[in-house]
């Protein structure tokens, strides 16, 4: 990546900077989303868009419009020369005085990156996270905001223990999602997932799904996972087959993972 979208403007990015008072640095203080990039173009733009602006809402935080960020997007992926990756779209409260309490009309700093790549589609071993819980009833669970702290610490727990991700159980003890992804687990031929009451992060391939008819939402206590026909991993930039729970192998499915990548246009390895 040569060059990087900051504020408005394509730059070199070694030239790039944000200021060291800047409200997502020094609070995390912001959003952010990450699209999959096909043929040049910023896939479901309008989920994560609309993810983005639900999030900024709650904050009360300035974003770009759809159309300003489609362009960016494009704009950013000719001038990188790349046709299928990924793209990561920050958006902070910009520059900030000391204290808690934001500036009353903030400036915020925006800035989108691209990175060459294919979408994942793999297997992982989980390790449920004894480190971390997800609070169901925190406003925090619907947006995709800047603190990824839980979810770093539950990483480097998984990474510990020789697993590539984690599982994160709500505070009443159901599966709420993992660090970077959407459970799915197959029962009786069915694929459910945890509802967004669950803790779970509205995630834009979850909605891809929801919206197909393809999953339906259910409560997911540990053991329907153990006990699933496959459980899988989705998120924007791929899926995951998981082969093994807290040590525990599960079963696998290869139809229903083909036929989940199908549904999220992700191309099966040869």
């Amino acid at each position: 990546m040569s060059v990087v979208w900051l504020n408005g403007c394509l730059c070199d990015a070694h030239l790039a900077h944000v200021s060291v008072t800047d409200r997502g640095l020094t609070l995390g203080d912001g959003l952010f989303e990450t699209f999959r990039v096909h043929s040049g173009m910023l896939m479901y733009l309008d989920l994560h868009m609309a993810r983005l602006q639900a999030g900024a809402a709650i904050l009360d935080l300035p974003v770009p419009s759809l159309e300003d960020v489609q362009q960016a997007g494009q704009a950013l992926c000719q001038a990188n020369d790349i046709q299928q990756g990924s793209a990561r779209l920050t958006v902070t409260r910009g520059v900030g005085p000391r204290g808690l309490l934001p500036p009353e009309n903030p400036v915020p700093t925006v800035f989108m990156t691209v990175t060459l790549g294919v979408p994942t589609c793999s297997s992982v071993s989980v390790l449920t996270s004894k480190r971390v819980r997800q609070d169901e009833k925190s406003i925090l669970c619907q947006m995709k905001s800047l603190n990824y702290l839980p979810f770093i610490l539950a990483r480097q727990e998984a990474a510990r223990a020789g697993c590539g991700d984690a599982l994160i159980l709500n505070l009443a003890g159901r599966v709420a999602d993992t660090t970077v992804s959407t459970v799915v687990i197959q029962e009786s031929g069915r694929w459910l997932t945890p509802a967004i009451t669950e803790g779970a992060l509205p995630g834009v391939a979850r909605a891809v799904l929801l919206g197909a008819g393809l999953v339906a939402e259910a409560e997911i206590i540990p053991q329907r996972v153990y006990d699933a026909e496959a459980v899988y991993l989705i998120n924007s930039l791929g899926a995951r087959s998981v082969t093994s729970l807290d040590g525990r192998p599960l079963p696998q499915c290869q139809a229903g993972f083909n036929k989940l990548c199908a549904a999220m246009d992700i191309p099966l390895p040869p």
